[in-house]
């Protein structure tokens, strides 16, 4: 009867180790059923902070970039505002150098009593043109050229045997550029060829 009693106790021990253990691997499959959904959101949630650190690096690169860029075209536009700022100025000195330059074309340097009056002209206009070269302004005065619509207004045209059709001839009138920037083109008179 020993035997049969430690022989019940074996297979009750038996049979609550077996219930111990079905219990403890459904409480493991709760656990893994409550952790599971837990780690699945933690890794969701992960997976989210990280396309929105992304995000946001992104924005603030292309953010800083952006900054660059409006700097860099600010410095540009200061810089060009500077070097053209002269450019109505120079253009109203304009008329001022042609009436200096015609006035040395008609006058008669042949006669002496205006001798003193005609080289205060030519020193005020050197001097006169010396300052407004230091300025970046440069005439455009070359003939024997091809003519060129970005810095010449033909007025007339003449035929010719000795130059080439579309060469300016003659100048009428100086042009003027500012820093490479056209202010008034030559005005100019362009040989063609003869019919």
């Amino acid at each position: 009867m020993i035997d049969n009693n430690k022989h019940n106790q074996d297979i009750n021990a038996s049979s609550a180790n077996t219930i111990k253990k079905d219990e403890l691997s459904e409480s493991a499959c709760k656990i893994d059923s409550i952790i599971d959904p837990k780690d699945d959101q933690i890794i969701q949630l992960q997976i989210q902070l990280a396309q929105i650190k992304e995000h946001e690096r992104n924005t603030i690169l292309r953010l800083k970039a952006e900054i660059e860029n409006i700097q860099r075209r600010n410095i540009q536009e200061i810089e060009k505002a500077h070097k053209f700022a002269l450019d109505r100025f120079v253009s109203e000195l304009l008329p001022v150098i042609d009436n200096l330059e015609r006035t040395l074309g008609i006058i008669d340097r042949s006669n002496t009593t205006l001798s003193a009056i005609i080289e205060g002209i030519d020193l005020t206009l050197k001097s006169f043109l010396d300052t407004v070269y230091k300025f970046g302004v440069k005439s455009i005065h070359e003939i024997h050229i091809p003519f060129n619509p970005e810095i010449h207004q033909a007025i007339s045209t003449m035929e010719s045997e000795k130059y080439e059709s579309n060469q300016v001839l003659t100048i009428v009138q100086k042009g003027y550029s500012l820093n490479g920037r056209l202010v008034r083109p030559a005005m100019v008179i362009v040989a063609k060829s003869k019919s």
